[in-house]
C-alpha cells in the first residue's frame, strides 16, 4: 500500500525544511498547491455567502463536497452587507477560477465548520465562551479576521514554489485580492477599536490582539494585531494603527502549509479540527493517508 504525507509536503516546497517531517521524498506539485489554496478559498466563500444569504456554496462550486455546518444568515447593518457581498463574490470567483484551472484534478471542498469552530478558537484565545460570528457587525468582522490574514500569508508562502506560469499568474492574481480583503477588515475593526465586544466587556482592540496572539503561537510567530503594542491602557484615544502586518522590511509574512494547517486546524497541523473537522482535501492536509 502506498502512503502520502501532506505534512511532508511542506518540507518539499523549497520554502522551509521543517524538523521532523515525514516521507521527505514526497514531491508537491502545482496541482497540490492549487488544491491547497482552494481549500482555504472554500472556507472564505462559505463564510461570507452564508452570512449574507443564509446558505452557502452550490454543489458545483463545492465540487460535490459536503455543505458547511454551523453557519447562519448574519445580523448585519446595510453598509456591512454591501461589503460582505463583494467579498463573497470575490471568494466564490476564486474557488471557481481554481476549479477551472485544475480541471479534473480539482478536489471537492472539505467538510467545513463555520459555527462552533469560532466558539472553540475564541475560547482558546481569550478564555471566553459562546462567541458566535453572526450576531453583530463586530462579531462578523472578528470571525472574518481569523482567516483572511492567514490566506494572505498562505499565498505568499506557496507562490515561490509554483512552477507553471499559468498557475503562477492565477495565484498571483488572487493573492492581492485577499490582501485587499484583509486590509478592509483590519481597517473596519480599527475604526471600531474602542467598542466593547458584547457581552464580554472586551474592547475590539484587545479582542483582535488575543486572536492574533493565538495565530502567532500556532503559525510560526508570524502575526500582528491592528494596533502597535501595547494595546491596553489607552481608553480615551486610539492607539497607533497597525493596519498592514509585515515583517519589518515592508513585506507580508510567509507561512508554510504546515503553519497554515496549525492555525486552521486549531493548533495542531497533523490533527484536523476547528474549521476543517475532517481535514483538508488533496495531498497537503497534514495527515498520513492511503493513496
Amino acid at each position: 500500500m502506498a502512503f502520502r504525507a501532506a505534512l511532508a509536503g511542506a518540507c518539499c516546497l523549497g520554502l522551509l525544511l521543517l524538523a521532523g517531517c515525514r516521507a521527505q521524498n514526497l514531491t508537491v506539485t502545482d496541482t497540490d498547491l492549487l488544491n491547497f489554496a482552494m481549500n482555504l478559498e472554500c472556507l472564505e466563500a462559505e463564510y461570507y455567502s452564508t452570512a449574507i444569504n443564509g446558505y452557502g456554496l452550490n454543489s458545483s462550486t463545492l465540487g460535490n463536497g459536503p455543505p458547511a455546518v454551523g453557519g447562519l444568515k448574519a445580523n448585519l447593518s446595510p453598509e456591512l452587507i454591501q461589503i460582505a457581498t463583494e467579498l463573497a463574490n470575490d471568494e466564490i470567483n476564486h474557488v471557481n477560477d481554481l476549479r477551472a484551472q485544475l480541471g479534473s484534478a480539482a478536489v471537492p471542498c472539505p467538510q467545513m465548520d463555520i459555527g462552533s469552530s469560532f466558539t472553540t478558537i475564541v475560547s482558546k484565545a481569550l478564555n471566553i465562551y459562546g462567541f458566535f460570528p453572526y450576531n453583530t457587525d463586530v462579531n462578523f468582522l472578528l470571525g472574518a479576521f481569523l482567516f483572511e490574514d492567514v490566506g494572505v500569508t498562505a499565498f505568499h508562502g506557496a507562490i515561490p514554489a509554483v512552477k507553471d506560469k499559468a498557475n503562477l499568474e492565477l495565484l498571483a492574481g488572487i493573492a492581492p485580492v485577499e490582501a485587499y480583503h484583509a486590509a478592509i477588515l483590519r481597517t473596519l475593526l480599527y475604526q471600531k477599536g474602542l467598542e466593547m465586544v458584547t457581552p464580554y466587556n472586551i474592547r475590539v482592540f484587545d479582542f483582535v490582539q488575543g486572536l492574533s496572539n493565538l495565530r502567532r503561537k500556532a503559525g510560526g510567530g508570524k502575526d500582528q494585531g491592528i494596533v502597535v503594542p501595547p494595546a491596553d491602557g489607552r481608553n480615551t484615544s486610539y492607539p497607533f494603527a497597525n493596519l498592514v502586518p509585515q515583517d519589518g522590511a515592508g513585506k507580508a509574512f510567509q507561512r508554510t502549509p504546515d503553519e497554515v494547517l496549525a492555525i486552521v486546524y486549531g493548533g495542531n497541523s497533523t490533527q484536523p479540527g476547528a474549521f476543517y473537522p475532517k481535514g483538508l482535501t488533496g495531498a497537503i492536509n497534514g495527515t498520513v493517508a492511503a493513496s
